[in-house]
């Protein structure tokens, strides 16, 4: 190489290395941004009543992936659904956050391929992620729970990870002073990042996981996916897993399990199960949400049925149409068995995003809850089950 050549091959390197991280950055955000839309609207509507009411409850939300994305959760931001200051203005008191470890291209609710192209490698090389996870779904899952870890170390007066039934307790008596806490929640969305292996369970739990999910888009090692291939139950290492899992306090999401699965969960279990987000079949008739009986099998258990805030599964997500959905959910399982999953920050579009949450406490008095009714669906359904599982 000539001396003209090197000079040139150096000036090239050393603009690559200087814009590496304004590109690592940058492309994430627009990403996020994209990925997770909030539409463009006029503030909703909130009656004083509604707000009055909206500050006195303890809410909490199944499922949120908002640790898949790069943004500093302890930050306001202007994109994505979820952060802590949104969670705070929303009055907000429980957050489950879900590891997302792997999404099939051509992702759709109706068959996806296991083997077909993993789209979250990409993402995580363009978020400069720990290169150990770029071929690992345990590195993956482990990665963002020690992002949990951290939110908790920087913030310990604002943030609570969430593991015992005292940390509950906890954070339920800290909203009453000028301290209150945020309780984080920590699950999986599928339990692949397991890898066929019981022991990258107990590692998982020891890590902070409390919630496990045990399909998302895809068939895996623990059973059939509602929008896999296969349409089968639980493999006797889901069964495994199942037991193993309730047996350590951790609670077991159905929300992406094939109808034989949860099923097969149903005449395993003793605690309450936990279908995160979802529609009601006969409110918005998709194959996301699974027949109505079924649903009906889970809360007899005890189980809650977290209601999501995309147009999938709502068909209408404006908040009346959430509040619909919702209505239909009580009518069809009880008061005491629904509850919140919203799915923020999984890619999904919103017409608000969580610090906006008192719109659903104003269109529930609209459309006729009382007071009792708001406070079980907000948050009280929710605690019960958490409490239940976390001994």
């Amino acid at each position: 190489m000539s001396e003209t050549a090197m000079k040139k091959a150096l000036i090239i390197t050393s603009v690559i290395i200087l814009f590496i991280p304004i590109i690592s950055w940058v492309v994430p955000a627009v990403i996020d941004d994209t990925m997770n839309p909030v539409t463009p609207h006029a503030p909703w509507p909130v009656s004083e009543q509604a707000q009055q009411l909206h500050d006195s409850l303890i809410i909490g939300d199944w499922h949120s992936d908002s640790l898949l994305w790069n943004r500093d959760f302890l930050k306001a931001h202007s994109y994505g659904h979820v952060d802590l200051p949104r969670l705070q203005k929303g009055n907000v008191a429980f957050q489950v956050l879900t590891a997302v470890t792997k999404t099939p291209s051509g992702m759709n609710y109706e068959s996806n391929d296991t083997d077909a192209h993993d789209k979250l490698t990409t993402l995580m090389i363009a978020q400069t992620w720990p290169i150990k996870t770029w071929g690992s779904l345990y590195e993956r899952a482990l990665y963002q729970v020690e992002r949990l870890q951290d939110l908790e170390q920087r913030a310990p007066n604002k943030v609570r990870h969430i593991k015992t039934k005292q940390d509950i307790d906890d954070v339920i008596d800290s909203r009453a002073t000028d301290q209150p806490l945020t309780g984080l929640l920590m699950g999986m969305e599928g339990a692949h990042p397991l890898e066929g292996k019981i022991e990258n369970l107990h590692k998982l739990r020891e890590a902070g996981y409390r919630l496990v999910g045990l399909q998302h888009f895809f068939d895996n090692e623990l059973g059939g996916s509602l929008h896999g291939k296969s349409n089968l139950g639980l493999t006797e290492f889901g069964k495994q897993v199942v037991k193993e899992a309730s047996a350590n306090n951790m609670i077991i999401d159905v929300a992406h399990s094939s109808l034989q699965t949860i099923k097969d969960v149903l005449a395993i279990m003793d605690n309450p199960i936990v279908l995160s987000h979802t529609g009601i079949h006969n409110n918005c008739q998709t194959k996301r949400n699974i027949p109505g009986k079924l649903m009906q099998e889970i809360t007899n258990m005890g189980g809650v049925v977290g209601i999501g805030y995309w147009a999938d599964v709502v068909c209408d997500n404006t908040p009346k149409g959430i509040v619909k959905a919702i209505k239909a959910g009580v009518d069809l399982l009880g008061i005491n068995h629904v509850s919140l999953g919203s799915d923020y920050d999984g890619t999904i579009e919103s017409q608000f995003d969580t610090s906006e949450l008192a719109a659903l406490t104003h269109e529930m008095l609209v459309q006729g809850f009382s007071k009792d009714d708001i406070q079980k669906i907000m948050g009280g359904n929710m605690v019960r089950v958490m409490k239940a599982s976390l001994k």
